[in-house]
Order: C-alpha cells, then sequence, then structure tokens
C-alpha cells in the first residue's frame, strides 16, 4: 500500500522520485518552485528523509501539526531545526519531561518589582515552528497547555488571548519503543495533529553518506556551515495555502473520500473511527498534495496516499485487536481495500 513516504515534493503520487520539473510562470508556479527546493536544502545534512520533509511541508501548507515518531538517532530534531532555516522560520524546542509546567510551554505573568506590576512573559509556544520533543514524557495537565495554541492559534493568560505568530506548526516527537515513564496521549490531542508520519532508519547509501559527512567534519549543531540556506518563507507559504484550497475535487472523488472514512466507523478491528473532523484533516492534506504535485484537481490515488498518515493516529485499535498484533495501518489498508475505488 502506497504512503505519504513514497512519492517526493514535485512528483506525482505512484511515480519515482525525480526532482521537480520548471515550474510554470506566476506566482503558482513560483511558490510551488520555492517549496520544492527544500528537499534539496535539508537533504544538505539530512539524508533519506525526503518523505518525512514532504509531510512537514503538507502540514505547514495546510496550517497543521505533525506527530512523528521514530527511535532516538534519527535527525528528528535535526530536521525541523534545518527545515525552519530553508524557510526562514523562529523555530523553538521544548524538552517534554513529568516535571513540565503549562506556564513553561505557553509563558506566564511575571511580577516586575520595577513597575510594580505584572507583564506577561511569553512562552517557547511564541514561534513559528515548535519543536515538541517526547510530548508523551509530560503529563495531561502539560499536554493540554498546547490544545488551545494548536487550535485556536492563541495563548489565553489572566483571560486575555494573545495571537501566537502566522505560520505556527508543532512539530511533535514521541518514541515508540521506550513506553516506560510516558503518558498517552489523549484522543482530543491526537485530533489536533494533521499527520502522524513513522520517521524510518536510513537504508544504508543515506547512512554511509550520513557517517561520510561527519568523517569530513560536519557539525549538526552549525547549519550555515553546513551551507543550508533559506529557499522559501511565509510569504511562499501563504501563497501555497491559498493555492491548495483552490484545488479542485470532483464530486465522485469527495465521496469516495467519505466513504473510506466513514468505513473506519464500522471496522471490526477498531473501537473508534475517523472523526468528521478527520474527513476534513484528510480533504486537506489531499489537496495540498495534489498541489505539490503540480495538479489542479483530486485523484483518488491521492487518498489512498494519504489515508494512513491522516488517520492512523485518529483511529483506536480493539484490545483483542492490539493483542493479535494488529496494527492501524493494517486496518486502514483492509479499509481501503473494501471501498471500491472509482473510476
Amino acid at each position: 500500500m502506497q504512503d505519504i513516504g513514497e512519492p517526493r515534493i514535485g512528483t506525482p503520487p505512484g511515480e519515482p522520485a525525480e526532482p521537480p520539473a520548471p515550474a510554470p510562470a506566476g506566482a503558482d508556479g513560483d511558490a510551488r518552485a520555492a517549496l520544492g527546493r527544500l528537499r534539496a536544502e535539508v537533504g544538505k545534512v539530512v539524508v533519506g528523509q525526503d518523505a518525512v520533509v514532504t509531510g512537514l511541508v503538507i502540514a505547514l501548507i495546510c496550517r497543521g501539526h505533525v506527530l512523528l515518531e521514530g527511535v532516538p538517532g534519527v535527525a528528528k530534531t535535526l530536521l525541523v531545526r534545518t527545515l525552519a532555516r530553508a524557510l526562514s522560520l523562529s523555530h523553538k524546542r521544548i524538552q517534554f519531561t513529568p516535571d513540565l509546567m503549562p506556564g513553561d510551554v505557553t509563558g506566564s505573568l511575571v511580577y516586575d518589582a520595577r513597575t510594580a506590576e505584572f507583564e506577561f512573559r511569553e512562552g517557547p509556544v511564541f514561534t513559528n515552528l515548535l519543536l515538541a520533543d517526547e510530548i508523551n514524557r509530560t503529563p495531561p495537565k502539560t499536554q493540554s497547555a498546547l490544545l488551545e495554541a494548536m487550535e485556536e492559534r492563541q495563548v489565553t493568560t489572566d483571560g486575555v488571548a494573545r495571537r501566537l505568530p502566522e505560520p505556527f506548526t508543532v512539530a511533535a516527537t514521541q518514541n515508540p519503543i521506550e513506553y516506560e515513564g510516558t503518558y498517552s496521549l489523549p484522543e482530543a490531542q491526537l485530533d489536533r495533529f494533521l499527520l502522524k508520519l513513522t520517521v524510518p532508519l536510513p537504508k544504508r547509501a543515506a547512512e554511509l553518506a550520513m557517517l561520510a559527512a561527519h568523517h569530513r567534519g560536519f557539525d549538526p549543531h552549525d547549519l550555515a556551515a553546513a551551507g543550508v540556506e533559506p529557499v522559501a518563507g511565509p510569504a511562499e507559504l501563504a501563497a501555497a495555502h491559498r493555492q491548495a484550497g483552490a484545488v479542485q475535487v470532483a464530486d465522485v472523488v469527495l465521496g469516495y473520500l467519505l466513504d473510506v472514512c466513514r468505513a473506519t466507523r464500522t471496522a471490526p478491528s477498531l473501537a473508534l473511527g475517523a472523526s468528521p473532523r478527520a474527513s476534513a484533516a484528510l480533504l486537506s492534506a489531499v489537496k495540498a498534495w495534489a498541489w505539490l504535485a503540480g495538479r489542479d484537481f483530486v485523484t483518488p490515488d491521492d487518498v489512498k496516499a494519504l489515508v494512513r498518515p491522516v488517520l492512523r493516529h485518529r483511529v483506536r485499535l480493539r484490545p483483542e485487536a492490539e493483542l493479535a498484533g494488529v496494527t492501524a495501518d493494517a486496518v486502514l489498508d483492509s479499509v481501503l481495500a473494501s471501498v471500491p475505488t472509482p473510476r
């Protein structure tokens, strides 16, 4: 089953990954060409993770958020830092720990002895690209501090709502194997993430290239020395958001997308299927995917390519299915196989 990890930016789903074709003239082509150059820039320091870059770009275009799952040491933090530099975005990192407080995320009122007044001191959430590292290692009270920021794009303190910068995207990480000392994310928060992407271990050639770079003296903390340059910015992301929103979806394809989501609600292995919010998220993601591929229309293959990353964290397996070793991806594959594809 095809996943978001196969095609790359500028390449239609289902085709081999190649550099994007020359973009057409005009704002549409300019924004797409700029975002298409991201892969080359990020690839200067992070190799073998083109799929994750594509997912992060889709989230930025849709103004959504991404949950990254992968073992330690696969460059999740470096990837976000590099992407922020290549997009001229501000970025901050929060290391989630059991003793982290909500105010450590959103900011808090601090008494100023000089003015004898309380003033608001912004937390790290006030940035364009926020890396929430190991988000499932902090208690639910602190996890929930991000809910308003992710949904309303604001932080309310002492009755005052403070807008977050635009764009604002959360890239949260969690480890799939270290479950001790973790707190499962509630469904309400998982539903705030547009995509859940699996960050795989690199293939041998990519890992060899990484080792060669380190042998030559590459310093992952000095992106400027690595030659990473800004190739796009907030203006291109705003244009991409506008243009992706104008992508056409035929009624038959819209019905297919809805039928796939509704089929998860009756799947025997699932205790919780995709919600209406999930259907809307899938629609937004497939339009961005089609736009990146250079088309102004969505195909059923686009829906199939995005079902896993958009829905895998929004469905919940029944206990007996988990005990049997069934995965959410496997159930979604069977759902896709059960829903007739429109011609």
